[in-house]
């Protein structure tokens, strides 16, 4: 193992491994299938990229999540290794001119998503590799029981008869004994080894906190916690808005979310990431592929979707290994809400068949067309022009992705065309006066022949690629081109893309996917109900109640939650308590949230002995909801 500690020393810049990448590392460089159970936050990346820069040939990687394959790439990119994605939105052409780099240009990693192995001629394509390892991430995909289930997962199997001395390596972040069982059999793994790493985290505080202040608090967790803090909100709205009103309390604040140009996610995050701003309010948009160490709380302003997302989203937190938060607060009517919220946007199979048709309406797809046609979407468009509910579409887009039958990007787009006004001749004239934009002006004129003759769409990803630059710095370059007069320019700005992955026959493309819409709306029921669970059981530690819903029961209570902590000043501290309270009150009227501030103590105990102390008539509310020492009246 010198070789991969070598490795991870100098491209990481990590002295050791964490546990239990060592062991993972060794098992698929022995050739083994290899199964690793790491939960958010364990490097699972790095089991995979070792071996694969160890070994002669090229890895496939595997990947549902198109934001997170492109960051990868990105990622080892800037560390000289040679990588490439087959993400959304690539013609066929720019597909086999990708493939063509990895089997002639000495790539060592090629991501590509589930989708693309159902295409014949993309999978003759991959037999021609050296490929060395085949690394499924996101592995609870293939479980019609894990959260995210995508029948494509099921083809992967398929790759063993192509390359049957090479290991497989599945690696997720959550899954139950059910689903880890699923993903052995449906991957056909051939005795594999096993690595599970424990959900535990020690140095990591899960606290549930009931208020309907949710400012108040917010404010007085960032006070006492002035490092950096991520705030999980459920919608881009509350993005805006709760970012503006943490500014107003005096934090430095900024928002993340999948509808932000990029070059505003990129400078949003930058300020975060370099400590300039202490808080970024996000959505669950945020957070592949961030690897923050020094981050100490994180707080979930509303409930969240599921106990998966719940943990990972959690796990942002503390992984330097010091003393870290997870703070979920739960308003009065946030339990209803969510019931109704949920009900709202359960999808049925007359629905999704009305989406699906309706969507091929919304952009003139014929019937038997469609197949590999690319669209910027604006979802509350589609909804408003169809009288569509927008989360119950939105749900029923997911579906529809998971399924394969679309791809469904939801993150803001720039649609770009372009067509050259000026003769070649004068195009190289420009060029030779803007040395600095030579690269991506020949790669453009060698991508797309015609475009001195039609409007032609740009794929300004691609280009970045082969000129071997960012994706902001070629559309830098499209503006100056279009400010100097040498190209007319159309950008059309959109929140999502969609791909139609098959050709549109209606009940015939529809019908052979809703055997899993059950299946899926009995998961999301399921979720939903250990959310509820999870904050409505006050008795059993939180930490234990997230480990037991990940199937790890031999656990002792954390200590340190916010039920743990209840527990302990319960049988110690109330009576001491209720003196500070009465000798704070005998100097001063005050509210909760300020005898809280004040007193340093936990939400939930101040209200145990509030109570006590106004069952015996010792304090008293006055009409500025402060509580104040009863006065009896003569």
């Amino acid at each position: 193992m010198s070789q991969a500690l070598q490795i991870l020393r100098k491209v990481w810049k990590h002295n050791s491994f964490r546990e239990p990448q060592e062991a993972i590392i060794q098992s698929v460089i022995d050739g083994n299938d290899t199964f690793a159970l790491l939960p958010t936050g364990g490097g699972k990346s790095v089991c995979y990229q070792i071996p694969g820069l160890l070994s002669d040939g090229i890895t496939l990687v595997i990947s549902p999540l198109i934001a997170l394959m492109k960051d990868q790439v990105e990622n080892l990119q800037k560390k000289d290794i040679k990588a490439i994605a087959l993400s959304g939105g690539l013609s066929q052409d720019e597909i086999i001119t990708l493939l063509d780099n990895c089997q002639f240009g000495n790539y060592k990693f090629l991501y590509l998503s589930p989708e693309r192995l159902q295409h014949e001629w993309i999978v003759e394509r991959l037999k021609q590799l050296p490929v060395n390892l085949i690394a499924i991430d996101e592995a609870h995909c293939i479980s019609q029981w894990g959260h995210d289930f995508r029948p494509a997962y099921l083809k992967i199997k398929n790759l063993k008869q192509h390359f049957p001395k090479v290991p497989f390596l599945a690696l997720t972040a959550s899954a139950t004994e059910r689903v880890q069982q699923d993903i052995v059999e449906n991957l056909e793994l051939e005795h594999p080894k096993f690595f599970k790493k424990s959900f535990y985290r020690e140095n990591l505080a899960y606290h549930t906190i009931k208020t309907d202040d949710k400012l108040s608090k917010i404010k007085q967790i960032l006070t006492k916690n002035p490092q950096s803090s991520i705030i999980y909100v459920r919608n881009r709205k509350s993005c805006h808005e709760l970012a503006r009103q943490i500014q107003y309390l005096g934090f430095t604040a900024t928002f993340f979310h999948g509808g932000l140009p990029a070059k505003e996610k990129e400078k949003n995050m930058e300020l975060w990431m370099q400590n300039k701003t202490q808080v970024i309010v996000a959505t669950n948009a945020f957070g592949m592929g961030i690897d923050k160490p020094d981050v100490k709380t994180v707080i979930h302003y509303q409930l969240p979707e599921n106990l998966e997302n719940y943990y990972q989203e959690a796990g942002r937190a503390g992984r330097d290994g010091s003393k870290s938060f997870s703070v979920l607060l739960v308003g009065s009517s946030d339990t209803e809400t969510a019931k109704k919220l949920f009900e709202a946007a359960q999808i049925d199979k007359s629905f999704l068949k009305d989406v699906y048709k309706k969507l091929n309406s919304f952009f003139q797809i014929a019937y038997g067309e469609g197949f590999g046609q690319e669209f910027s979407f604006n979802l509350n468009q589609f909804c408003t022009h169809y009288t569509f509910p927008v989360l119950k579409t939105f749900n029923a887009l997911q579906f529809l992705d998971r399924q394969g039958i679309i791809t469904f990007l939801n993150k803001s787009s720039e649609k770009v065309k372009m067509f050259f006004l000026l003769p070649s001749k004068e195009i190289i004239r420009y060029i030779s006066l803007h040395r600095d934009q030579e690269e991506i002006i020949t790669t453009i004129l060698r991508t797309y022949s015609g475009i001195f003759e039609v409007e032609t769409g740009i794929n300004t990803t691609l280009i970045a690629k082969k000129a071997k630059t960012s994706e902001t710095i070629v559309l830098k370059v499209i503006h100056e081109l279009e400010k100097a007069g040498c190209v007319s320019l159309q950008v059309h700005n959109s929140d999502a893309i969609i791909t139609f992955n098959e050709t549109r026959e209606d009940d015939l493309t529809i019908n052979p996917v809703l055997k899993f819409l059950e299946q899926y709306n009995e998961v999301k029921k399921q979720q939903f109900d250990s959310v509820l669970y999870y904050v409505s059981d006050q008795k059993i530690c939180n930490s234990k109640k997230l480990l037991n819903y990940f199937d790890e029961k031999e656990v002792n209570d954390c200590g340190i939650c916010s039920v743990c902590l209840q527990k302990k000043q319960s049988e110690t501290n109330i009576p001491v308590l209720i003196t500070e309270i009465h000798s704070a009150l005998l100097k001063k009227a005050a509210t909760s949230e300020e005898l809280e501030q004040q007193l340093n103590i936990d939400s939930s105990s101040l209200i145990q002995a509030l109570q006590l102390l106004l069952d015996q008539n010792y304090i008293t509310l006055n009409s500025q909801n402060q509580y104040t020492i009863f006065k009896w009246k003569n």
